[in-house]
């Protein structure tokens, strides 16, 4: 051929390609040689020449190998094509993911059509690529050979040799298990086989912490949310099958209503309800009495029984007309207004699930871990089959309790619902929560932390009167000094309206040492309250420079100041501590809180208490639109002073 070329070159047609250059007039040329001739592809540096030598060089030898590689006639020459293959993509100069993913996605093809293979052949193959996946993920078909060698070989040493390093980089650097569902699986296989090793879980723990380093804060901030996936797709294998047969058992709706319309649910996998009495043939007496008796539902794995007793019966009538999905916990719960579930997973489902949540209690175990862990925990990504399973639960209670633990409120506030008319772990594991199996210590523990965070709110206290009132109580009578603190609350902040139930608190207070001790407190506090509010004292009042919160405190207990309309707090060193002496003023109408370090947290305590005030000043405060926004129900507030504060344009808005 001469001229310039016209029609493409396949890369299979080309024999030879060589580098030419001339010494008197250099230029930078490739020689290509096909059949019937030569071609010359003139660059215009020499950069550019080798660039096309080497990628010519390297598409040449790529069909090469495919075509040798789709034929194999004798495994052992197929092993030397690989390794040279290999050995190719590791020396070549060019600098392209290409190089390294063609010889996997080569090899992986190869494995997908040939099933015969024997398992030294496969072992010996995965030796043989494991140079090219130090730096790459491997190909969807190849997680699939590595996953079918982990479930059949678990304890071969190329799990260990092999395996570790590419999990490691998978959860190192993987962006999102949705666009590469295999590396997840794959990951979760390997996780499955570290667990059959003979130290099992010892093994487990020590590839943990070699994922989150020997520092006390992990470099690596993909490793602990690609593990907490890892870790919920596996949970929610463990219970998948009776998840996909949910269209043959009771819906949420039907556990709550007792499945009374069991006539109109025809599965088309057997579903066997079974009931004790013949009597229950009998028109009107059926639609009452089969709420009382056990409902059995059976799947291959997975048996679930739903008991009910008579109190539970009123609640449920009331809600037979309701067609909207039941609240979760409604369904789940286990107090003396609910429901039991108990499910039995087969052996493969349990040991798979004591695996993965005792992988999440390894994880709530470090201090940088734990409050990226709870808040990817908040929303409760588990299946309803996993929170109604005794022993998920049971297990799962440790690492909630870390949570309760921790002081840090980014932490323990996770405990609570994502959002408003969503149930959390608060709900599941306190009295009457599916997840309930103590007396309440860890009821008491979540109460105790989340009241140091809120600082004693209203609306906190409001929600435990209206559900918790009766585990309050109870572990009030038990002793426990956090529930006495909060009865007090209740009755301080005037929570509880009903005459009978107060009665019943402050005999509950009564009846031991620690609440008759508070009580006494609380009644004493009332006397001065009403004191103070008798006697009057002054209406203006302002703070020296540099004062603190000791400082306030000690002065407005010295004193009477029932009449003050006025304080000044500026320039002062109180910080939103000092609210719950302020909302103690019952005329207060104008409080200075100029350059303190006053939050939202005292925002969010004055706004609920201190419906009187007109005037504030929060010029030079750390307050945020989280607290300002609290403002907007003090519906007497005339002057609102917010310069130089972190308010947004949105809150400006909201508030006006």
């Amino acid at each position: 051929p001469t001229g310039y070329m016209e029609n493409s070159i396949s890369y299979s047609a080309i024999e030879d390609v060589q580098l030419l250059s001339w010494e008197n007039a250099p230029k930078y040329c490739l020689q290509l040689t096909i059949p019937g001739g030569t071609v010359l592809l003139q660059a215009a540096n020499s950069y550019l020449r080798d660039q096309w030598f080497h990628s010519l060089q390297w598409k040449k030898k790529i069909y090469k190998y495919k075509k040798v590689l789709s034929n194999p006639s004798r495994w052992e020459v197929v092993l030397k094509e690989i390794r040279t293959l290999v050995d190719m993509a590791l020396t070549s100069p060019l600098q392209d993911d290409s190089i390294h993913q063609a010889p996997l996605e080569i090899v992986s093809k190869l494995l997908s059509e040939n099933n015969n293979l024997t398992t030294q052949d496969h072992e010996s193959i995965i030796v043989a690529i494991a140079p090219l996946l130090e730096n790459n993920h491997p190909p969807p078909d190849l997680c699939e050979f590595f996953c079918k060698h982990c479930r059949e070989r678990p304890r071969s040493m190329v799990v260990i040799e092999v395996f570790t390093p590419v999990v490691q980089r998978i959860l190192k650097h993987n962006m999102d298990f949705g666009k590469c569902p295999r590396l997840r699986l794959f990951t979760q296989e390997y996780i499955l086989s570290l667990n059959e090793l003979n130290a099992g879980m010892e093994v487990v723990k020590k590839f943990i912490h070699s994922m989150h380093g020997p520092t006390g804060q992990c470099p690596h901030p993909r490793v602990l949310p690609n593990l907490v996936a890892v870790c919920l797709a596996a949970i929610y294998s463990c219970y998948e099958e009776f998840i996909n047969s949910r269209d043959n058992s009771p819906s949420l709706k039907e556990i709550r209503n007792g499945c009374q319309q069991q006539c109109d649910r025809k599965p088309n996998l057997p579903l066997r309800l079974l009931h004790t009495s013949p009597d229950l043939v009998s028109q009107e007496a059926t639609l009452t009495e089969s709420r009382l008796k056990p409902v059995i539902v059976t799947s291959n794995e997975i048996h679930v029984e739903v008991e009910r007793n008579n109190t539970a019966n009123q609640k449920m009538t009331a809600g037979v007309g309701n067609d909207s999905e039941p609240n979760l916990i409604d369904c789940l719960m286990v107090s003396p207004t609910c429901s039991t579930i108990s499910i039995e997973l087969s052996p493969q489902a349990d040991r798979i699930l004591g695996c993965y949540v005792e992988i999440l209690k390894m994880l709530s175990d470090y201090d940088d871990w734990r409050p990226a862990l709870a808040s990817l925990l908040q929303p409760i990504p588990f299946p309803k089959e996993a929170l109604a399973h005794e022993k998920f639960t049971k297990e799962l209670k440790y690492v909630i309790q870390r949570f309760a633990e921790d002081p840090r409120q980014e932490v323990h506030s996770c405990l609570l619902s994502v959002r408003a008319g969503k149930d959390g772990w608060f709900q599941l594991y306190s009295p009457g929560g599916v997840a309930c199996d103590d007396d309440g210590e860890l009821f008491a523990s979540m109460v105790h932390i989340l009241m140091g965070s809120c600082y004693k709110t209203k609306k906190f206290l409001l929600s435990l009167a209206e559900n918790k009132l009766g585990p309050c109580m109870l572990l009030a009578l038990r002793g426990n000094q956090t529930m006495v603190e909060i009865l007090c609350l209740m009755l301080e902040y005037n929570i509880i309206d009903n005459n009978d139930t107060q009665l019943q608190i402050i005999s509950t207070l009564e009846s031991t040492d620690v609440g008759k001790r508070m009580y006494e407190q609380l009644c004493e506090r009332q006397r001065e309250l009403k004191e103070l509010q008798r006697k009057g004292g002054p209406t203006r009042l302002t703070l020296p420079s540099k004062s603190t919160d000791a400082d306030l405190a000690r002065l407005l207990s010295s004193g009477s100041f029932g009449n003050l309309e006025n304080l000044s707090l500026a320039f002062t060193n109180v910080t939103s501590a000092c609210a719950e002496h302020l909302i103690k003023l019952p005329s207060l109408k104008q409080l200075n809180l100029w350059s303190t370090q006053f939050g939202d947290a005292g925002l969010r305590l004055l706004s609920e208490h201190l419906t009187m005030l007109q005037v504030l000043n929060l010029c030079e405060t750390p307050v945020t639109d989280a607290g300002l926004l609290a403002l907007s129900s003090m519906k007497s507030l005339c002057s609102l002073n917010m310069n130089s504060t972190k308010l947004s344009a949105d809150t400006y808005e909201d508030l006006k």
